[in-house]
């Protein structure tokens, strides 16, 4: 299994409005490959302008933000490329697109790093913000998993964010627990403490 990174991505339009999202980075010898499914925002944007930013954020808020339709995060231009960097990260990197790997589901763009710079120590991430990071990658599968499988996880991961959670895990797995609960149907695991 490839190593996978999880960060948040940012590219331009082109008129130049940015677009913000969570991508798993697909390492690949030295570079990183970047695999969104179409139709995506992303995918325009790189066909018009191939680079592009990867951050490292500090708050899981981000993640779960974005994935919950809450993209308005504070950014800054990159150092290298066209483009803007999540203002609040650990680090970040910038890739110009070497190569592309059309596919009609899921082309795939080879990003060569030619900037990273750090910006606060990383120390690691407490359990709640692991389960936060995951339940946002399970929130963005509720068209593919059977909803059994999704519950189970959240439960799961339920367990973490009440022993750990900080504010902030706290707001960023009840905006993930929103969208489950309002896709499936079901009451939010947190609200029922039997079911964590």
């Amino acid at each position: 299994m490839p190593l996978i990174l999880e960060t948040i991505v940012t590219t331009l339009s082109p008129a130049g409005e940015m677009h913000l999202v969570p991508f798993g980075l697909i390492q690949d010898g030295e570079d990183l490959v970047l695999a969104p499914f179409r139709p995506s925002p992303t995918i325009l944007n790189l066909e018009a302008n191939p680079v592009f930013a990867a951050s490292a954020p500090r708050d899981v808020r981000v993640i779960a933000g974005c994935v919950t339709g809450r993209r308005d995060w504070p950014v800054e231009p990159c150092a290298r490329i066209r483009g803007m960097r999540l203002s609040d990260s650990f680090a970040h990197a910038e890739f110009a697109v070497a190569s592309v790997e059309d596919d009609a589901t899921r082309p795939r763009f080879r990003g060569r790093m030619v900037h990273q710079e750090s910006h606060a120590p990383f120390l690691g991430y407490n359990r709640a913000q692991s389960a936060v990071l995951e339940a946002a990658i399970l929130s963005t599968r509720l068209h593919m998993l059977e909803p059994e499988k999704i519950l189970s996880e959240m439960r799961y991961l339920a367990i973490a964010v009440s022993k750990t959670a900080g504010p902030r895990e706290r707001e960023a797995w009840d905006w993930i627990e929103d969208k489950v609960s309002a896709a499936l149907g079901t009451d939010r695991i947190l609200a029922n403490p039997d079911a964590a």
